[in-house]
């Protein structure tokens, strides 16, 4: 093993070694002897089982000697990603039956797309819907009717919320479903080529929606690397999914097979079978670790500097964000997928995919192999990739070598010799940063400030033609408890351009920025945030601030004395009203800092001391 991982992951261990035995002791003492649907009272039990339409399914539930699979799914048909779910209970249900299981729906949970929401009201209830997701999983789950879950979900909140729910219930085997990403459409260079020139005035409203109809056209995960892809990375990586799983397109064949064998995985984990593995003996802090390793070397988004610490914490693993910079340091990054390249995630998963990076990463000392999985113990089984022998599911080994090293490459020849993530502090706060997508001479920027308190008014500012010149965006009242954290990633084509037209720009912010926020540089999720009294809440037009990308600094160039004696600007009149935000406010007000997770769950599982 590579020391740098070593020294983290013992750190961490050593860290997290009050609440990680209190929380498996949890999990223990909620682990049954037998199915805990045979300790229900006769009413419970029979409200468990009136639903069942087969009359085999309710005696197999009665008879306790079969596995009952609890589904939960995020299914909703206006999400891309997750529309092929509609069809997965079904495919799922038959699959157990035809084992002598049974698998009943438990419930599902609200799925809300970044994409839609983008620079609307509704994007202020996107990271809230984690929260929500993770409660629903709960709820799910908290009738004692079953002995293993499948989780169906994808995209950007939806993945950690239902690992965190599901997290909560540990003692139960978990397997997560993924969907898979829709075929390429046009490439990504020509549909960031479309956006920039709709920012400019160039294009027209028509010609940008064709683009993005092009680009965004099917069922199926969107293909570019940010939040939802790299959710599925990190699981698989985690060892949730089946092998090779995460990047397969939906209505396939192989897919439908990769289902039904999920199914069947899970009941192979349970009490039942003999071979019990449970999801609180699945995530532990190497687990955690290692899926931070998977974000560094492949540039995955930014939205991990809050999911991964929030699943860790579900888990009683205390994870910082400088335990993942620290790991930056020594890990390559080994793929360039759209932002970070011109190439999506099926031209990824082509060139080699999740099993030539497990592979490399191995070999290289930078994973660790002695974990559990839902396969079995051994992350090297990770190296195989699926297939049908005359229509039956098989496994064999993955690429050896890259099939195409401008996109995926061996740790002994790397894109960069480190991730690209920074920790970001100075007097200004403390953020973080990723520059894998950003050119080495845009990663230093010192230019003078100018104040926004959303999105609207920088494009506003732009429009009139007022950012002609160097200057850094600081866009404030943006964290998780001013208004729930938005993404902002409608400024990206704005700043691109600017940039591109040779000015020096760069975003401070205690808001946030995904996968897809590109190649301008950004220090993002800094706190304490400026509704809380942070720095960004004292910075004025003009001040000159020193963003550096290399030695990871955030600063604002003011005589201290006179930065020191500076009131704080009062947040905007509060708009947390319509579109239903007035009933997240209580959730606004319970959030953590971003960099525990921004989590409204944050001082409840610290009881867990």
């Amino acid at each position: 093993m590579h020391p740098r991982v070593l020294e983290v992951t013992e750190r961490l261990i050593e860290r997290s070694r009050p609440t990680r035995e209190r929380y498996l002791a949890l999990m223990d003492a909620a682990a049954s002897e037998g199915p805990q649907r045979g300790k229900l009272q006769c009413a419970n039990f029979a409200h468990g089982v009136a639903g069942c339409t087969s009359a085999t399914d309710k005696q197999r539930l009665r008879l306790m000697d079969q596995a009952n699979v609890a589904i939960v799914s995020a299914y909703n048909d206006m999400l891309s990603a997750h529309q092929p779910y509609e069809h997965f209970p079904e495919i799922i249900k038959q699959a157990l039956r035809d084992i002598g299981s049974v698998g009943q729906f438990a419930g599902g949970v609200p799925a809300m797309c970044d994409g839609v929401t983008q620079g609307e009201a509704g994007m202020e209830m996107s990271l809230a819907s984690r929260e929500v997701i993770a409660m629903s999983t709960a709820i799910a789950l908290s009738h004692n009717m079953f002995d293993a879950a499948l989780c169906l979900g994808i995209c950007d909140k939806i993945v950690p919320g239902l690992l965190i729910g599901a997290l909560r219930f540990g003692h139960l085997p978990t397997v997560f479903v993924p969907g898979g990403p829709m075929p390429s459409g046009i490439s990504n260079k020509e549909k960031a080529e479309v956006r920039q020139l709709f920012a400019e005035g160039k294009a027209t409203r028509e010609q940008l929606l064709e683009s993005e109809m092009k680009s965004y056209h099917s069922p199926g995960t969107c293909t570019f690397y940010g939040t939802a892809n790299t959710n599925q990375m990190v699981v698989e990586i985690m060892g949730l999914h089946l092998p090779g799983s995460s990047f397969v397109n939906p209505y396939t064949p192989l897919r439908d097979e990769l289902t039904r064998e999920a199914a069947r995985q899970v009941t192979r984990m349970t009490k039942q079978s003999g071979s019990f593995m449970p999801l609180c003996r699945i995530i532990d802090e190497k687990a955690i670790i290692n899926s931070v390793v998977a974000v560094h070397a492949t540039g995955g988004s930014t939205n991990h500097t809050l999911h991964i610490p929030a699943i860790a914490q579900a888990a009683g693993i205390q994870l910082t964000w400088q335990d993942m910079a620290d790991l930056s340091e020594v890990v390559p990054s080994l793929a360039k997928v759209y932002p970070n390249g011109k190439d999506d995630v099926n031209h990824f998963h082509a060139a080699g995919g999740v099993g030539f990076l497990v592979r490399t990463l191995l070999e290289a000392g930078l994973l660790h192999e002695d974990v559990n999985t839902v396969v079995g113990h051994g992350l090297s089984r990770y190296t195989r990739e699926p297939f049908l022998e005359e229509g039956k599911l098989a496994w064999r080994e993955g690429a050896a070598q890259s099939l195409d090293d401008s996109i995926l490459r061996p740790v002994s020849k790397p894109f960069s010799p480190e991730g690209g993530l920074r920790v970001m502090e100075g007097n200004l706060g403390r953020g973080v940063t990723k520059v894998s997508a950003v050119a080495p001479e845009h990663r230093v920027v010192e230019a003078p400030a100018r104040v926004f308190h959303d999105q609207a008014e920088l494009a506003a500012a732009f429009k009139a033609g007022e950012l002609e010149r160097d200057f850094i965006a600081v866009v404030r009242f943006q964290g998780p408890r001013a208004n729930g954290m938005p993404e902002l990633h409608k400024l990206t084509p704005f700043l691109g351009v600017l940039q591109d037209r040779g000015f020096k720009v760069a975003l401070v912010t205690d808001g946030r920025m995904s996968g897809a926020s590109g190649k301008v540089p950004a220090a993002i999720h800094v706190c304490p945030e400026a509704i809380d009294g942070g720095p960004l809440a004292r910075v004025r037009d003009g001040d000159l601030i020193r963003v550096d990308g290399v030695k990871g600094t955030l600063d604002v160039l003011v005589d201290p004395a006179e930065w020191t004696a500076r009131d704080t600007v009062a947040p905007p009149e509060d708009k947390g009203i319509g579109c239903g935000r007035e009933l997240f406010a209580f959730m606004r007000a319970a959030f953590s800092t971003a960099e525990r997770g921004a989590s409204a769950f944050t001082s409840s599982l610290e009881t867990l001391k």
